[in-house]
């Protein structure tokens, strides 16, 4: 293994943050980053979500604040968590080596979670979860109301989780790679009348979006359960995934998700900023 992605799993695993160190108290956004330093543009959402409400309060990430923290927002990346973590939105992973929390950690300070299959597995460690639902990507629309539209000028795109790009041709027109900006992967996703993914936040910006979308299991490299928690957060179970792109075309969109944005806007932890309960 070379010496740059022992670098990259060492900077996922203890949250350090080498690009911009800061010498003073801050609240530290941990979020998932490839081990060869791309960007996945569903984990980097949580930058782009996170640092776009601060303003809205007129603060920012590289604030000082009164206590050093860290913050969980999007990803299903609880298995790095460690004592006193904030939790707004993100969920547990499910895959084997991944999939509850370190067993070395009883204390959250969870304000949302992204569905009830986490809100169930952190309970069950006995740490306090109030039943606020939903993956912060889904504030995407309201966060920028006038900034992305859907044109519909394409019948289907495929959006292929990481572990599913080889399994693809990941050239071809009706391909969103997950890799890249954030912003392009959203005008991308928004071309089609209908969003076939394996990447989960292919089918979230989709759906935030009023788009109909399917999950389409192409292999095992994803566990079903952080599917399961973002649709049953969103109101609906018993969600059937396609085999097959064939397959997801046939079968149309999922039912609509029924999600209540306030409650999970309500839920920001903005005191880590102002200092305020």
């Amino acid at each position: 293994m070379n010496f740059r992605g022992n670098l990259r799993r060492l900077i996922n695993e203890v949250g350090c943050d080498f690009i911009h160190p800061l010498p003073y108290p801050h609240v530290e956004l941990f979020f998932w980053r490839p081990d060869d330093g791309t960007i996945n543009f569903g984990d980097y959402l949580s930058v782009v979500v996170v640092d776009h409400l601060l303003r809205h309060f007129g603060y920012t990430l590289a604030d000082e604040v009164p206590l050093q923290k860290r913050l969980f927002a999007i990803g299903s990346v609880l298995h790095y968590a460690r004592n006193g973590d904030v939790v707004w939105g993100s969920g547990v992973n499910g895959r084997p080596g991944q999939g509850d929390l370190n067993r070395r950690v009883q204390t959250l300070d969870v304000r949302a979670v992204r569905g009830p299959r986490t809100l169930e597995i952190l309970r069950r460690r006995g740490i306090t979860v109030p039943e606020v639902f939903g993956d912060p990507a889904l504030l995407i629309p309201r966060l920028f109301p006038n900034r992305f539209h859907p044109t519909a000028t394409k019948r289907w795109v495929f959006v292929p989780n990481l572990h599913d790009l080889s399994l693809i041709d990941h050239t071809a027109d009706t391909v969103v790679s997950p890799l890249g900006s954030w912003n392009r992967r959203i005008d991308a996703i928004l071309e089609a009348e209908l969003v076939l993914a394996s990447s989960l936040h292919g089918i979230i910006v989709a759906e935030a979006f009023g788009i109909p979308a399917r999950y389409v299991r192409l292999s095992s490299g994803e566990s079903e359960f952080k599917y399961r928690d973002y649709y049953e957060g969103t109101g609906r179970f018993g969600i059937e995934f396609a085999s097959s792109i064939d397959e997801g075309r046939e079968m149309g969109g999922a039912a609509r998700l029924n999600f209540d944005h306030r409650a999970l806007m309500d839920a920001f932890p903005i005191d880590l900023w102002s200092g305020e309960n």
